[in-house]
């Protein structure tokens, strides 16, 4: 993904994606509702060709469905197959994990640590968005770092899929859990060794499974 700086300006369809993405993740567009890409380009600000695009972005990945008659919708949150979502994420992770671990350059370790250390303040805070917000940063540092491309394309998809089922069911408690987590495998990069990164990896993926399992049986 191209970012600002060096003359470098962020292309307006990764701007869309990203918002809607973030719309679809926190519930702003729950399950079910209508896409219309007119009413879309003016709620991000953004010309309709490059939101079109976008929207063909999140379809790939099965964010967004198009039903006969009815157009297209944001997809239903799959409660049943979520556990095989985690499983698939599991091993993904542990390879992005380690390969951040041996491959991230100094200033990426420490970012992904202040990423982290930002998702645990705004648990302190309760404050859900600047977590969201934290937990995407961390995601980007790590998935550059990782340079592993193949392995973060794959991962993409459940990582959105995962976001956006804990938004939907999580409760009091889940977000400062969650921070902890994401401690963990932000210190487990930082340092420097494969295996401990992909331990720690596997804690977050632990969490996760078990609070899929909370939601199912509840």
């Amino acid at each position: 993904m191209q970012k600002k700086g060096a003359g470098v300006r962020r292309r307006d369809a990764d701007i869309a994606y990203e918002a809607i993405e973030a719309m679809i993740s926190t519930m702003a567009l729950p399950p079910g509702s209508p896409i219309v890409d007119a009413e879309l380009s003016e709620r991000v600000g953004i010309g309709r060709t490059p939101v079109r695009e976008a929207l063909m972005r999140l379809m790939s990945i099965g964010l967004i469905v198009q039903q006969p008659r009815r157009g297209l919708l944001v997809s239903p949150i799959d409660l049943a197959n979520h556990l095989d979502v985690i499983l698939t994420r599991r091993t993904l992770e542990r390879v992005i994990a380690s390969c951040s671990a041996r491959r991230a350059t100094t200033a990426e370790r420490n970012e992904i640590v202040a990423c982290a250390e930002r998702m645990v303040a705004a648990a302190a805070k309760d404050d859900l968005k600047a977590y969201m917000r934290a937990d995407h940063e961390l995601d980007a540092v790590n998935h550059a770092a990782c340079r592993n491309a193949s392995a973060v394309t794959a991962v993409v998809p459940l990582v959105t899929q995962c976001r956006r089922f804990w938004y939907a069911y999580q409760h009091a408690g889940e977000i400062a859990e969650g921070a902890r987590c994401h401690a963990l495998l932000a210190h487990g990069i930082a340092t420097g060794n494969g295996d401990a990164a992909a331990r720690s990896s596997d804690a977050l993926m632990d969490y996760l499974e078990t609070f899929t399992r909370r939601v199912i049986d509840s």
